[in-house]
């Protein structure tokens, strides 16, 4: 691009748009000084490269006479010198001078524009292409509406997301407001699937939008959905107790979905737990295993060579699936899988960038529908000082806090949390697909949950004696799982299989 800029700069190389007509004859014209081939023509389908004209199979010829040489010329020069043929020449440097390509150093902030600009291009999307209906117009606050848009973007198409604003920040409003306007759009009907204590506000605001739709808890899907009719929208409310696809309550609802087709509105302030597993459970809800993504897990790939090696190490697995990304540990891979179906926000984002600020106490707030203002609260932490008498035998804390405890929690081994001590380099016993990822997720934890979990136990002994006494008798608990299911050839009670042993234990 730089090279054809300079040459048309200086006059090497002219450009001309042909208007008149469509145009679409690929000619080329070679003049020389030699007087018996003065001109020669070479026309036929190929562009005028080695690789056009020597391996493509296209039909190319020469013209050498001279007499149709020159008419060729003539053909060629009734069109250049058209009136309705435009000298684009100078345009064409000025685009090119003006573009990426420019011989020039870009400066960082037009970089990071650009990367800002390209990785909003979902919410600009859905921003411009969807409408809130009046109601939630007046009652939604500004961060509320773009969350709708955005998230209608996604619902559309790709079938489903997942609202994970935190806690407080109205994810129960904004998908009332999604499911109204995909009602009003598409004529959709609503399935609101909920944690028992939840129906009746569901209920409330169904009635309070006029939303048609139909509210169950989570507790009774498995007896409901098999003989309900069909909806075509679903929210799933408090989704991260979905996290285990082994569960019942998993299958019921993921069965009822696949079979009506339906789009799904996953909400939880808290999507993310122990595993990325937690993400990609509440995901494949409603994206089947092969379903091409579109993207696929870079980061993975490029660490055990490429395409290549992860074809020949899964064998069965589709690259651009989400299960695909499940063999990624890869933060960077989730961050892109999440961005097509995630709408997240925290408070100091909505604090930085949708609040205003009082000047008489320069506290930020947001001003609701009826123009009363919520402040965010200033966290100050403080500290708090107490003291304990070892000697009180009434001062519970004092009489747990001691040297024997301490040195007893740190002296803990803890083997249960450090299982990849106890793989073989060469195991006898091929591993399957699922226990593969078992291990390498063991690799990279080890010694870090063992200090985990005794720091968990400093923090529940500084809570309280009870506390503490409460989670030393669910490790003992957990370990005996762990024994008994050694004991008895159970598989170990670790990543799915904790759930499965708990009801065999």
């Amino acid at each position: 691009m730089r090279k054809l800029s300079q040459q048309m700069k200086d006059k090497k190389v002219a450009v001309r748009l042909h208007l008149r007509y469509t145009l679409h004859a690929k000619l080329y014209l070679a003049y020389s000084e030699d007087k018996r081939v003065p001109v020669v023509g070479f026309l036929g389908s190929s562009n005028l490269t080695l690789a056009g004209l020597a391996k493509q199979g296209e039909l190319n010829i020469d013209v050498l006479d001279q007499d149709a040489a020159n008419k060729l010329a003539k053909w060629f020069d009734d069109r250049w010198k058209d009136r309705w043929c435009i000298d684009i020449t100078e345009e064409l440097i000025e685009i090119i001078e003006t573009s990426w390509a420019a011989d020039r150093l870009v400066p960082p902030y037009h970089i990071y524009l650009k990367i800002a600009y390209c990785l909003s291009r979902e919410a600009r999307a859905g921003i411009n292409e969807f409408k809130l209906p009046k109601v939630f117009q007046e009652e939604l606050l500004e961060f509320q509406q773009k969350a709708v848009l955005v998230a209608a973007h996604h619902l559309h198409k790709r079938d489903g997301v997942l609202i994970g604003d935190v806690v407080g920040l109205g994810k129960t409003i904004t998908a009332t407001a999604l499911a109204k306007m995909f009602e009003d759009d598409f004529f959709l009907e609503t399935l609101i699937i909920c944690p028992k204590n939840l129906v009746e506000m569901w209920e409330d605001y169904a009635h309070k939008y006029q939303l048609r739709a139909k509210v169950i808890s989570q507790s009774r899907v498995q007896t409901i959905l098999p003989n309900l009719r069909r909806y075509r929208l679903v929210i799933v409310d408090e989704s991260h107790n979905l996290r285990n696809d082994r569960g019942s309550r998993y299958r019921a609802i993921k069965e009822y979905l696949i079979e009506n087709d339906s789009k799904v509105i996953l909400l939880s302030a808290t999507p993310y737990n122990k595993t990325y597993f937690d993400l990609s459970n509440q995901l494949r809800l409603f994206i089947p295993d092969d379903k091409d993504l579109g993207i696929s897990p870079e980061r993975y790939i490029e660490s055990i060579g490429g395409q290549v090696e992860f074809s020949k190490k899964h064998t069965e697995t589709f690259i651009r699936s989400i299960r695909a990304f499940e063999r990624s540990h890869f933060s960077d891979d989730w961050r892109e899988l999440m961005r097509l179906y995630l709408v997240r926000r925290t408070r100091s984002f909505i604090k930085t960038n949708y609040a205003a600020t009082d000047p008489t106490n320069d506290r930020k707030y947001l001003t609701f529908s009826d123009g009363s203002r919520s402040y965010f609260p200033d966290r100050i932490p403080k500290r708090v000082e107490y003291t304990f008498n070892p000697k009180d035998p009434k001062d519970q804390y004092a009489k747990l806090y001691s040297k024997k405890i301490v040195d007893t929690l740190n002296s803990l081994n803890l083997p249960r949390y450090g299982l990849q001590k106890f793989l073989n380099d060469k195991p006898l016993i091929r591993p399957t697909k699922e226990e593969e990822v078992l291990m390498g997720n063991l690799s990279h934890a080890g010694k870090r949950l063992m200090g985990f979990c005794r720091t968990n136990l400093f923090k529940r002994l500084e809570s309280s004696g009870y506390s503490f006494l409460l989670s030393l008798s669910r490790h003992i608990l957990r370990n005996y799982i762990f024994i008994y299911a050694l004991e008895n050839h159970l598989p170990v009670p670790i990543g799915k299989n904790i759930s499965q042993n708990l009801d065999d234990f």
